[in-house]
């Protein structure tokens, strides 16, 4: 394991998803997922993530499109609070989510605009 890389992509994690996200996912590490969650760490945080030719914003704008069209709805809320912790406002999600809808499909569209909403309702409860 690279230490630094680990390091790196771990500060990017938390930065990204948050404290209470990153502390829960790695409270439950056990000796099933302990390499997948280093891995995760590791390689898409500190070496994808960590890259900085893109932004975070940039990369949050690219995750949502691609865990979009995966169908990977529970991850893409996930990514919705991470685009919002990056910089992002509704009005710029909901473009993305808007181009979504055209390339992937209004069926995709629907499953991300319901699954965006409580998550932007929620982030705007906070300010």
């Amino acid at each position: 394991m690279d230490q630094d890389v680990y390091d790196k992509g771990l500060a990017m994690r938390r930065k990204v998803l948050g404290e209470e996200y990153v502390d829960r996912a790695l409270k439950n590490v056990d000796d099933f997922n302990r390499d997948f969650q280093r891995i995760v760490t590791q390689y898409c945080w500190g070496e994808a993530w960590g890259d900085s030719t893109l932004t975070p914003r940039e990369r949050s704008i690219l995750n949502l499109g691609m865990i979009a069209c995966l169908g990977r709805m529970e991850e893409f809320q996930t990514h919705v609070r991470g685009a919002l912790n990056n910089g992002m406002t509704p009005d710029e999600i909901r473009a993305v989510l808007i181009q979504i809808a055209v390339y992937c499909g209004i069926p995709v569209g629907v499953d991300c605009f319901r699954h965006a909403r409580p998550v932007i309702d929620a982030h705007l409860k906070k300010k």
